[in-house]
């Protein structure tokens, strides 16, 4: 996901698509737990994408206060 995308939602599309972001990286986790993780790469990608709306997200409420 890129910054540009980002930029265009709102604050509940932020925190929608973090959670959902959350989620998957919480099934990757388990996967990797289980040694059935087939793209280690993925989890360290979501992580970085939940750092871009969180991001975006505070600086949402930093503009709007």
């Amino acid at each position: 996901m890129k910054m540009s995308e980002i930029k265009d939602l709102t604050q509940t599309e932020l925190a929608a698509k973090a959670r959902d972001l959350r989620q998957e990286m919480f099934n990757l986790r388990l996967q990797k737990a289980s040694s059935q993780l087939e793209k280690p790469s993925r989890l360290r990608i979501l992580r970085r994408d939940i750092a871009r709306l969180e991001t975006q997200s505070s600086l949402l409420r930093k503009k709007a206060a």
